[in-house]
């Protein structure tokens, strides 16, 4: 089954998810320039906002980071170990980054990884086994990170959080297994045409004019920043199955169902409904923060359509706006999005017969949709899906 989110929102004078060069992203799309916030700032706005942060309390959730060496160093210390045993297997965790095992410079790992706290609390068993049976800083520092990643304590299957079974992780380390993301996210892109405008601004020293006739006159620094104001397609496609999958583990698959096996899975779906449902939350209420401080473009969608799907097949809406967006007489940006979209919603779903046996639209505006239930408010929405995935997925 999928559950797939189709998101307009328009955002105030900003630079959300900016390039190399402090630039907003853009790209070409329909022959013509858009604003682009990246599937990378959109995820991570999700995962580290406080939405779905609150909406996930309770449950352990991953971290991502190359600080794996010292995470393990304070483990060892809290167990007792050494300070120098400590650091010398906090060298050894700095080689779990890399397929070959290779101990790095810095009390880092080469990559960024995706951890769980059972991933970190697994590295450090090995290794304070692996000191143990040492005996001394000479004999410990002979063992090979290589081996140590390699070894049987840490090929078995950990659970993995919700949020990496959600954003899915690759990693070149046989400690790690990899997660295929349950969730697609695309690359939101404004409905029409974008233009670039820059902010020069000036910072003028509190205490100018204080030093007498001989102190310095004008600004203590000048500089300018480069920003936009952007109506944005959102789009997101999630497979409850596979969020269900990476939650229980390989007992899914399993061929004779136990009574554990099935505690796992109906654990796993309670898990998933509650993971849904953060996911929805978070990507309508959050937003990346790049300049924020600078521009405070809080601004939430004004249409928010969501479909459920039980034919796996993801179908975005994107191409409503080939044609870009221009405003009309009477109208604003916001309605000829809504307007566009909706005809291009409509239009598609008859062409193709697109089977949705679920599918709520709220909007800020009078905009209808066809063949979608309206909800009044949003907490409508939210209560309408809840119960329809609590009955989806009760039934597996």
């Amino acid at each position: 089954m999928l559950v797939e989110i189709h998101a307009l929102q328009n955002h105030a004078p900003s630079n959300l998810n900016r390039d190399e060069s402090g630039s907003p992203k853009d790209c070409i799309f329909g022959g013509v320039r858009r604003s682009r916030i990246s599937s990378q700032a959109l995820k991570r706005a999700i995962r580290r906002s406080t939405v779905f942060q609150d909406e996930m309390q309770g449950t352990s959730l991953g971290i991502r980071t190359r600080q794996l060496p010292e995470q393990v160093r304070q483990i060892l210390l809290n167990r007792g170990l050494s300070e120098e045993m400590a650091e010398i297997a906090a060298t050894k965790a700095s080689g779990f980054g890399n397929k070959d095992g290779k101990e790095q410079k810095e009390p880092e790992t080469a990559q960024m990884m995706f951890l769980t706290p059972d991933d970190i609390a697994a590295v450090a068993g090995t290794l304070y086994e692996a000191a143990v049976a040492a005996g001394s800083p000479a004999q410990f520092e002979k063992v090979a990170a290589k081996d140590l990643q390699d070894s049987a304590a840490l090929k078995g299957w950990r659970p993995i959080t919700p949020d990496i079974a959600l954003f899915g992780r690759m990693i070149t380390s046989s400690a790690f297994r990899d997660v295929e993301a349950a969730v697609q996210v695309a690359h939101a892109i404004s409905t029409h045409k974008m233009e670039h405008e820059f902010d020069y601004f000036t910072a003028v020293d509190d205490l100018l004019h204080t030093g007498g006739e001989d102190d310095e006159k004008g600004a203590g620094m000048i500089g300018d920043v480069e920003f936009n104001s952007a109506c944005y397609y959102k789009y997101a496609s999630l497979d409850t199955d596979g969020l269900i999958e990476n939650l229980s583990g390989p007992r899914l698959s399993a061929k004779n169902e136990t009574e554990e096996l099935e505690k796992a899975v109906d654990s796993a779906r309670r898990t998933a409904q509650r993971t849904i449902m953060a996911f929805l939350k978070a990507a309508i209420f959050s937003a990346p923060n790049g300049k924020q401080n600078s521009f405070a473009a809080h601004q939430l969608p004004d249409g928010i359509l969501i479909e459920v799907r039980h034919d796996k097949t993801p179908v975005s809406y994107a191409n409503a706006f080939v044609k870009p967006v221009t405003v009309q007489r009477d109208s604003d940006l916001v309605d000829q999005s809504l307007l566009q979209f909706k005809n291009h919603v409509e239009r598609i779903t008859h062409k193709f017969s697109l089977r949705a046996p679920l599918r709520l639209w709220f909007t800020t505006r009078d905009t209808r949709l066809e063949g979608a239930t309206d909800c009044e408010t949003l907490d409508d929405l939210f209560a309408r899906l809840t119960s329809y995935l609590e009955g989806q997925l009760s039934n597996g």
